[in-house]
């Protein structure tokens, strides 16, 4: 006979960004690399549903390259968001101006 899945999953998880504990089957695997689908080798992150929730889930592409290369330790947020700008200025020009 099959056993229920219900009871299956009963380790708890971390959620990385604000450090509750959840069930896992209550959490969401978050992937540094943006390819969760890409399982072989990895260990993933978890989130709760609410802080998934709250993240954008537009693509990624090439941001942890540019986050790295712009980041240096003691920088204050004013100093990193302005590297940041400046760095996405650089690799893909200006923002378009909405369209009224």
């Amino acid at each position: 006979m099959w056993r229920s899945r219900k009871g299956r999953d009963r380790k708890t998880v971390v959620c990385i960004a604000c450090g509750a504990s959840v069930l896992r089957s209550e959490a969401r695997e978050y992937d540094k690399e943006g390819n969760r689908w890409e399982r072989y080798g990895k260990e993933f992150e978890h989130l709760c549903k609410e802080c998934h929730r709250g993240l954008c889930h537009q693509p990624r592409e090439e941001l942890e390259s540019l986050l790295v290369g712009i980041e240096t330790d003691g920088l204050s947020r004013t100093e990193f968001l302005e590297r940041y700008f400046g760095a996405v200025r650089e690799r893909y020009g200006p923002p378009e101006e909405p369209e009224s």
